[in-house]
């Protein structure tokens, strides 16, 4: 299981930390003829070895460059506008799957192997902040892009990528809360945010607005306790 939780880290840094959106619209214009489509993929069997720290496994990181691009070649070929969120979710689900495929094949599931190296729970922890604070911002923006598009933001209304990295402060906070064990401090950070909030939507008067912060706040904070409590749970079984 070690091996997955490594390649997952690999993944979460390849697709979400090291991929600038430039790469991501280079490869929906061009699709195999982007560059970035293949160097992507190099990158992701790059990192699975260099986390694995193991030469031997230089052909699991090789099938994990050809499935990954794979994968990816079929979402650029068959998303269209109206089913892009789809495909974003689907594309995910299928790496996911691809990579326990993989680890099952090399070395199968053994929950004792976990109990062999040195720190395993530091992969674990790695996994949960790369998902809440590189993945997560992607995530929001994808799910969230249908409803964005219909309300009337001004860009002077707020400073460049603030509400990104509030975002990720946020989240981050309620993992570090639930995993020391202050649910409290939880209510106090929601309660605190909807102060803040509150007097924005007052003066705004758009339902829209108020609409589509409820709907990313609780997103946000809802998918931050879920990866808690699924961190807390791969920590029994470690």
């Amino acid at each position: 299981m070690i091996i997955f939780i490594k390649l997952l880290l690999a993944h979460l840094i390849g697709d979400f930390v090291l991929q600038p959106q430039s790469w991501v619209t280079a490869k929906e214009r061009k699709r195999l003829a982007a560059w970035q489509l293949y160097v992507h993929a190099i990158i992701h069997g790059v990192f699975s070895l260099i986390l694995l720290w193991d030469i031997q496994y230089w052909s699991l990181a090789l099938t994990v460059v050809i499935i990954h691009g794979l994968i990816d070649v079929l979402k650029l070929y068959a998303q269209r506008g109206r089913n892009k969120t789809l495909w974003f979710v689907g594309d995910q689900v299928l790496h996911l799957i691809s990579l326990a495929a993989i680890t099952y094949c090399w070395h199968g599931f053994d929950v004792e192997q976990l109990r062999l190296v040195f720190g395993p729970n530091i992969w674990v922890y790695l996994v949960a902040v790369f998902f809440l604070a590189g993945a997560m911002p992607i995530i929001m923006r994808v799910l969230l892009q249908k409803w964005s598009n219909n309300i009337g933001l001004h860009s002077d209304a707020a400073l460049g990528n603030a509400g990104k990295y509030i975002g990720i402060l946020e989240r981050l906070l309620v993992f570090v809360f639930i995993i020391v064990g202050h649910w409290e401090a939880v209510g106090f950070l929601i309660t605190a945010k909807s102060v803040f909030r509150f007097s924005d939507l007052k003066e705004s008067k758009d339902r829209k607005l108020t609409e589509y912060i409820l709907i990313g706040t609780l997103l946000s904070f809802g998918i931050a306790i879920v990866t808690a409590l699924l961190t807390q749970f791969a920590m029994v079984l470690i």
